[in-house]
């Protein structure tokens, strides 16, 4: 377990060393990333509480480190970012514990760490974007450029901007409490399910 906004949740999304993240866990062997990320929802079938798997990305981030290779020209395949084996463990596991999971959607990656404003959203929402978050991007790049699966479960903690009152970190927060133990187990299944049954191929 890898927190990656420190001890006592302290650094800011915009402030993550999401390099050496990627890096410390594949110098330690790790050839399967789940993370979670807790996302603004800007499709109506996605419900705040709700669970959801993203499988394409939008990067709107602009000031961080999104790459592993600054000094040498490497070229990742991103066409599929997210694991599609991972993706279906999960789905897998969720099912198996009564927990429904959205899959297929777009996360759109966001600087933070403010929220967005209406007009952003409305945007992002033109663009095909599902949920926003702040953590998402560049972590599942750097991820696959390290040569690991990578598959985010998402927690719906509220409506984007423009689409409820207004957004507040104290509803974010209520609702990842309210969802975390229903996050945890569906993990624990999935890691236990695939410690029994591990994927054969290694990652691309």
């Amino acid at each position: 377990m890898l927190p990656r906004h420190g001890p006592g949740h302290t650094l800011p999304p915009h402030m993550i060393n999401y390099r050496a993240n990627a890096v410390g866990l594949s110098s330690l062997g790790v050839k399967d990333v789940i993370a979670t990320s807790a996302v603004g929802s800007m499709n109506q079938e996605f419900g705040v509480g709700a669970l959801g798997l993203a499988d394409q990305f939008l990067d709107f981030t602009k000031s961080r480190k999104s790459t592993l290779f600054d000094r040498k020209v490497v070229h990742t395949d991103l066409t599929e970012p997210y694991s599609e084996e991972l993706n279906r463990a999960i789905v897998k596991a969720g099912s198996s514990v009564g927990a429904g999971i959205l899959e297929g959607l777009t996360y759109v990656g966001v600087e933070g760490p403010r929220f967005e404003t209406a007009a952003e959203i409305k945007m992002y929402r033109g663009l095909g974007g599902d949920v926003v978050g702040m953590t998402g991007v560049p972590e599942v790049v750097l991820a696959r450029e390290a040569g690991m699966r990578y598959s985010s479960v998402l927690i719906a903690t509220n409506w984007a901007a423009g689409m409820q009152e207004k957004v507040s970190h104290e509803e974010v927060v209520s609702v990842m409490k309210k969802s975390g133990q229903k996050v945890k187990i569906v993990i624990e299944r999935t890691v236990n399910d695939l410690l029994q049954n591990p994927m054969e191929s290694e990652p691309r």
